[in-house]
């Protein structure tokens, strides 16, 4: 997991992107996934998950407020059929909990054992949407300084701005840090109440971000920078996880009547790319 020093700089409050719009279809393959979780099992598969818990005791980047557990059901579990991951606001105590660094909130960070690269993905999720909730889809290399090796958001939102959809990327020369983050944002009003397919097509020189088969964010690799344009030349593990606060995620404040708060995803599946992609 990438884990950087830098990532402590993150102080903007809003780490979205408006300027790499577009409306084009994107297509799911109709083969099988190569990797895939449908979340049939009785309990979450360990074998292609890990939980990320590595910062609960000094606190997580972009001042978020949540302390992710660990194989704890309250907080992530399969249930009628997906995968659950659920925000609470509860004291824990380090007789029980040694890494508790004093959150008052819990939830879960799951993090793909197997790396990822260029393909096709599909997630299919409802999201929370109470004010405080940060839940993402998102993507990161498991070495390396950020935002120097990149990252991917398939999918972030705020609970304060219910139902507006971010993807995002971040390298050297373009992160929300220097205010030049590439990425784009979707309005899709059910997002909360409904599931769907968030997806992503990452081939050698272009990123395409959509949902439900319409891409809305699309970022090609023809900018000058080299390698802190566009690092997406290496795998990345893909994250699951719902944050609570945060310079974003908090901006309005965190509505504890709501919680608690939970991100459902029925299914992750991933198709690598061809030779020629």
């Amino acid at each position: 997991m990438l884990i950087a020093a830098t990532m402590l700089l993150q102080t903007t409050t809003s780490l979205g992107a408006t300027n790499y719009s577009v409306d084009v279809p994107m297509e799911t393959p109709t083969t099988a996934p190569v990797f895939a979780d449908e979340f049939n099992d009785p309990e979450i598969d360990t074998e292609k998950w890990r939980y990320d818990t590595s910062r609960n005791a000094e606190g997580w980047f972009n001042n978020e407020k949540q302390y992710y557990a660990a194989d704890r059901p309250k907080n992530a579990r399969i249930e009628d059929g997906a995968l659950v991951i659920e925000a609470h606001r509860e004291t824990l105590s380090r007789n029980d909990f040694a890494d508790w660094g004093g959150q008052e909130y819990t939830s879960a960070k799951l993090v793909t054992r197997q790396l990822l690269g260029y393909g096709f993905y599909e997630i299919r999720a409802k999201l929370p949407c109470g004010r405080g909730s940060w839940p993402a889809i998102w993507m990161l290399p498991e070495t390396g300084e950020w935002p120097d090796q990149g990252e991917i958001d398939i999918m972030e939102m705020v609970g304060w701005d219910a139902n507006v959809v971010h993807g995002t990327l971040h390298s050297g020369a373009f992160n929300h840090r220097l205010g030049t983050q590439r990425g784009a944002q979707v309005t899709i009003p059910s997002a909360c109440t409904a599931y769907h397919r968030y997806q992503l097509s990452w081939t050698r020189d272009r990123i395409l971000i959509g949902y439900d088969d319409r891409g809305y964010m699309e970022v090609r690799d023809d900018q000058p920078g080299g390698h802190a344009a566009w690092p997406f030349d290496r795998p990345y593990a893909l994250i699951l996880n719902l944050a609570i606060g945060g310079d974003w995620g908090g901006k309005e404040g965190i509505d504890d009547t709501a919680l608690p708060q939970r991100m459902s995803v029925d299914y992750v599946r991933f198709w690598p790319a061809s030779e020629t992609d």
